[in-house]
């Protein structure tokens, strides 16, 4: 014991001596001055998610039947890639899906591709009226804010200024964002049994049919510049069903309109959102990995106010659920309970320490959060609400 105290008396001497506890002291506060405005301030901390999944439709099939025909022969081939600890499969009416788990800090995208291989093997073993097996990686994704753009104009015009909020976005350098609230448009086909045995045509021929006038092949560049494609591409309802099946002996041909009804579905169904009597439409705008919450908020709400002065007087550019707030929020309580905390130490140490003495024992206390802040950036750590309630 005396050998410890006559140890740390020595050490406690030398820096009372040589002033090097000063200069420690200040080589802390500097470290945590110069690594705090480089720290990213995110709401969730990092989340690092090692898992993909294998989903496969197979409409009208019952669960028995999706776990024989599918599950039974994906799931052992999926457990023979290199990386994967577990698999779970669930099967249910008329939909497969298997998740597969990976060893921790495991390269995903490797994951993703030999996972993608293994199934393409096996998918000529599926039933032939099953859809194409989908891969998923999964993610994870860290809100920032939703971006409201509302107003009292059609749709499809709200679609057209979110799609320009997007670009500017983009532009802006916040790639993170999707529009919600609106669905794409699309052409329906419906074929009704006794209609094929009329006309002596199969699902596979029609959709065969559609799918070879539904799209324009690429033929090459001329000069470098312009670009040639063969055919036109038909996708609306009315060039649909013009689309001949076949033709007939007597020289007239056999539509798509002659077998099925086609209905042409617009942007405004199903998943209309509303702000009162008025249509909306949701952005959704996610931190990118090296992302600072606060910076993007900012940059988003730059584009709205830039995009406001753009728009008619009735639409409106709105963000909801800010998370930034909360984040500059508790970054403002951890500073006002520091302060108020520094400000008790040096009061009671006033009381029975003089007036140096009090100071220098006093600046311990951000001396440390200083250096811990520098220890946090070093480490790769970020402010975000769990480090920042730690």
């Amino acid at each position: 014991m005396s050998v410890m105290r006559k140890a740390t008396g020595g050490i406690l001497s030398y820096m009372t001596k040589a002033q090097t506890a000063n200069l420690l002291l200040l080589i802390m506060l500097l470290a945590g001055a110069v690594s705090f405005p480089q720290m990213r301030a995110q709401f969730f901390p990092d989340v690092i998610i090692d898992n993909v999944t294998v989903s496969v439709r197979w409409d009208g099939a019952g669960p028995e039947d999706v776990d024989r025909a599918i599950v039974q022969i994906l799931e052992p081939v999926l457990l023979g890639i290199e990386g994967v600890t577990s698999t779970s499969a669930k099967s249910s009416e008329g939909s497969a899906r298997i998740l597969m788990e990976f060893e921790p800090g495991w390269d995903m995208a490797r994951g993703t591709d030999d996972t993608q291989i293994a199934v393409d093997s096996v998918a000529n073993q599926f039933p032939g009226d099953a859809d194409d097996p989908r891969v998923s990686r999964g993610f994870w994704r860290d809100r920032v804010t939703d971006v409201v753009i509302s107003g009292p104009v059609g749709v499809e015009q709200l679609a057209l200024f979110a799609d320009e909020f997007v670009t500017r976005l983009f532009a802006a350098g916040v790639t993170r964002s999707s529009i919600r609230g609106v669905a794409a448009g699309s052409t329906i086909v419906e074929v009704d049994s006794l209609s094929l045995i009329r006309h002596d045509v199969s699902m596979a021929q029609i959709a065969s049919a559609i799918g070879e006038e539904a799209k324009a092949d690429p033929a090459g560049d001329v000069a470098g510049s312009a670009r040639i494609r063969t055919g036109v591409a038909k996708r609306s309802a009315r060039d649909v069903a013009e689309i001949v099946l076949r033709s007939n002996a007597d020289g007239s041909g056999l539509t798509v309109g002659d077998v099925a009804s086609v209905i042409e579905e617009g942007v405004d169904r199903n998943r209309a959102y509303f702000v009162g009597d008025a249509s909306a439409i949701s952005i959704r705008i996610d931190r990118s990995n090296q992302g600072d919450a606060i910076e993007i908020q900012a940059q988003v709400q730059g584009v709205a106010e830039a995009m406001m002065e753009t728009l008619p007087p009735q639409v409106n550019v709105e963000l909801i659920r800010t998370r930034s707030e909360a984040i500059s929020a508790r970054l403002a309580m951890l500073l006002e309970n520091g302060l108020q905390g520094l400000g008790l130490v040096l009061l009671l140490l006033f009381l029975f320490l003089n007036v140096r003495t009090a100071f220098w024992v006093a600046a311990g206390i951000p001396a440390a959060m200083a250096a811990a802040i520098a220890l946090m950036y070093l480490s790769g750590l970020t402010i975000n609400m769990i480090s920042l309630f730690a």
